[in-house]
């Protein structure tokens, strides 16, 4: 059997993000090129690896054992091209970074310019995830590190505080929730919203917070950013729901009430976590310490 990185990282990439569409975009594959791969690797397995439905695909029990099998030789393989690039001059390293909705918007970009700007020679991958994703992504070695909500479960994973932010309600001036001090989600739901992309975690998570209300969310609109939804509900569209940074940042131009969310999930703990800090490469342990910092 002969699988070569491509393959390898392919796999990863399909396990992580639950298809195969998914997985190829990841990979920067056609997705005709990705799908004879994955077909070519079970035939040379002669078992299947992955099981599909309506709803994606998810690994089977070969496919667990080569996920794990991979992400070792994938890891081994970039600190190959760490330790090899000192010279010719290039990057000498790459850190892969997950984070949830709130820290990629609001307190990463700053975070990381800094970190970036002092270490010239590493580059970030960074995406976003749900936190309990985030957590089982670390756990995995498929991630050096993730920032996410402290609500969640970490298991065994280290923790650090990162920053604190909670979510709030935005409204237009003159809407029914506009002159509330504070509202619950279930209220809220009652009214058209203004959110962002469905493939964001939050509104990943705000969906399922709705649906454990038994209420769907009226979404009129969803935009890729918070200062953009914050334009649309000062036009009238609906309420939005955003972190209590983007709402004070944006009521300095915008015409926007603010209103406090009595949920305990609206207060965001935000904490960073890893497998172990003497797992961590020298410079996505320097990440780690820059984001403590």
């Amino acid at each position: 059997m002969r699988f070569d990185l491509t393959d390898l990282r392919l796999f990863c990439d399909v396990a992580d993000a639950g298809s195969i569409t998914g997985g190829a975009e990841k990979s920067a594959l056609a997705l005709a090129a990705a799908s004879t791969r994955i077909r070519g690797m079970e035939e040379a397995l002669g078992a299947p690896l992955l099981t599909r439905s309506r709803a994606g695909v998810t690994p089977t029990e070969a496919g667990r054992t080569l996920l794990k099998h991979a992400r070792g030789i994938l890891a081994d393989a970039q600190r190959m091209r760490e330790d090899l690039s000192v010279f010719s001059g290039g990057l000498i390293g790459q850190v892969r970074l997950l984070a949830n909705t709130n820290a990629l918007t609001e307190f990463l970009p700053e975070a990381l310019s800094s970190f970036l700007a002092d270490h010239p020679q590493v580059s970030v991958d960074l995406e976003e995830r749900l936190s309990d994703e985030i957590v089982g992504l670390v756990a995995e070695g498929a991630a050096d590190a993730g920032i996410v909500a402290g609500t969640v479960d970490v298991g065994a994973l280290a923790t650090y505080p990162f920053r604190s932010d909670r979510f709030v309600i935005v409204a237009p001036p003159g809407h029914p929730l506009a002159a509330q001090a504070s509202v619950r989600f279930a209220q809220v739901l009652d009214y058209d919203l203004v959110g962002l992309d469905r493939a964001s975690s939050l509104q990943r998570f705000l969906a399922g917070k709705a649906a454990r209300e038994g209420k769907p969310l009226r979404l009129r609109v969803q935009l890729r950013s918070f200062d953009a939804v914050c334009r649309l509900v000062e036009c009238g569209v609906g309420v939005g729901v955003v972190p209590a940074t983007t709402a004070a940042r944006a009521a300095k131009t915008m015409a926007l009430a603010r209103v406090e969310l009595a949920d305990d999930w609206a207060v965001r703990e935000l904490k960073i976590v890893v497998r172990a800090d003497e797992e961590l490469r020298p410079h996505a342990k320097a990440l780690v310490e820059s984001l403590k910092a």
